[in-house]
């Protein structure tokens, strides 16, 4: 098991299929090496990984965003670790980690578990998430839940935040060769879906493990996101917003892969 780092190598095996998941996780200020908003964990055992985005809107308040972030994954690890063998109900993870969760902030959050009847059961709180590639093409990606532009439902203490009920509950069948690519919006608002679809697939062909893909993708993320002229997902809502939003978007970038494998 293992709980955000800059990347994680697994294998997750469980029924007559098998996770084999890899993180990478690039800090907004990377130069500095401070530890960002974002938390994740992979957890072997359990068939489960989960990301979270802490809200950076807090640190306007003196608060650091990351904290809620951090222990609302390690609470979620926690909860997934008192689950029933291959019946881990990520809805009570989310729930039991929120309410043991005390820090001051907020953060978005996805919760995902594969199953031994080979189904995918996920929520997705705000505007982390994640979407699956079957035979080289995207065939589902995650709403995002946002108030209004850029403001992304959250979870946390203060009265105006959202609840885990409101979360979104997914279940997918899955199959060999499927691949999941989760991640924070530091993802997925610097990359489409063909970009992140590329990408991976590319690494995936070279027979690279989750964790370089992971990388490949999170590098590709990051690089977009110092561009000052990029034409972004973030850029394209902005518009459709009434906003005038130009270039990448900077932020902690968050992501997981998983290739679903037989055992």
């Amino acid at each position: 098991m293992a709980a955000d780092s800059d990347s994680d190598r697994v294998g997750i095996q469980e029924g007559n299929l098998k996770m084999m998941c890899g993180s990478f996780y690039i800090a907004k200020d990377r130069e500095s090496r401070l530890q960002g908003d974002d938390c994740h964990f992979i957890c072997e055992e359990m068939q489960t990984i989960g990301v979270a985005d802490g809200v950076g809107g807090w640190s306007k308040h003196g608060v650091d965003a990351g904290v809620y972030a951090r222990e609302l994954i390690n609470n979620s690890l926690l909860a997934t670790l008192t689950q029933p063998l291959s019946q881990v109900d990520p809805m009570k993870v989310l729930d039991e980690a929120s309410a043991k969760t005390r820090a001051a902030g907020s953060s978005t959050a996805c919760i995902i578990t594969l199953h031994k009847d080979n189904m995918l059961h996920a929520v997705n709180m705000g505007d982390s998430g994640f979407m699956v590639i079957r035979q080289g093409a995207a065939v589902y990606k995650s709403p995002i839940q946002q108030h209004s532009f850029n403001h992304p439902y959250q979870l946390g203490n203060s009265a105006n935040c959202d609840k885990p009920r409101q979360a979104q509950v997914i279940k997918l069948a899955v199959e060999a060769g499927d691949v999941i690519i989760a991640g924070t919006d530091g993802l997925f608002d610097n990359l489409s879906e063909s970009q992140i679809l590329e990408t991976a697939a590319t690494g995936i062909a070279q027979g690279l493990h989750p964790e370089d893909v992971a990388w490949q993708v999170a590098e590709r993320a990051y690089q977009i996101s110092m561009d000052k002229k990029a034409v972004t997902p973030f850029t394209q809502s902005s518009k459709m917003a009434g906003k005038h939003y130009i270039g990448g978007k900077q932020n902690d970038i968050t992501v997981v892969v998983s290739c679903i494998l037989h055992t």
